[in-house]
């Protein structure tokens, strides 16, 4: 018989949890995300591998929209940088 403390047990509660909380966070997501299973399967994997993102593409694609929802499914506080090309400031360039 299997106990609380068996390590076998143990794990496999871990990884049902992983699963459950990776299920949640996906339907959260694709309540207000549209048409982007791929980024948010990405996007998770960082997640839990305590990785980083740099999520590019064309404007309109909810990229904001898909980060401030995270946010807001783990109560964080959400501040957004932006940064592109035209943004750069390259030495000897004159603005």
């Amino acid at each position: 018989m299997e106990t609380a403390t068996d390590p076998q047990t143990a794990e496999k509660h871990l990884v049902e949890q992983i699963f459950s909380g990776r299920a949640r966070i996906q339907a959260e997501l694709a309540r207000v995300i549209v048409g982007q299973k791929e980024v948010i399967e990405q996007l998770l994997i960082a997640l839990f591998a305590v990785g980083h993102c740099l999520i590019t593409g064309a404007p309109g694609l909810a990229k904001t929209l898909l980060v401030k929802s995270l946010s807001q499914i783990f109560h964080l506080k959400f501040h957004r940088i932006q940064f592109s090309p035209d943004l750069i400031s390259l030495p000897g360039s004159a603005r």
